[in-house]
């Protein structure tokens, strides 16, 4: 039943899209506030609730599970696109101090791996 965690997956996002943009006009900006994290954490408390039988042993449990282990990396991607888009938009210094987040993110990675490997 893998239908049934598209389902949860697209009313989740539909719902917490809906209250992004709802946060944002209560605080007077014309953008999506929040509405991604907010569509994460309802995917996450759906597919949680007490007393469902969602479990992986189950064909709806398995389907669930299956589209929210991808949601996330969708998401982050979607996010990152936007990003991107208002760091091109809003000019060369966005842009510049995207690009060196990204580079020390890059460069960290090595000290990171030889941490992880002491411990």
């Amino acid at each position: 039943m893998p239908i049934f965690g598209v389902a949860l997956l697209a009313a989740s996002t539909l719902v917490g899209l809906f209250a992004g943009d709802l946060l944002g006009a209560a605080l007077g900006l014309e953008a999506n506030v929040g509405g991604v994290g907010i569509a994460m954490l309802l995917l996450i408390m759906l597919t949680n609730l007490p007393g469902r039988r969602l479990g992986p042993d189950t064909p709806t449990g398995s389907g669930v599970q299956f589209w929210s282990l991808l949601y996330i990396p969708i998401i982050v991607a979607m996010a990152a696109k936007q990003n991107v888009f208002a760091a091109v938009s809003g000019g060369v210094m966005a842009a510049a101090a995207g690009a060196l987040a990204v580079l020390a993110a890059f460069a960290l990675v090595p000290v990171l791996s030889r941490w992880a490997g002491r411990q």
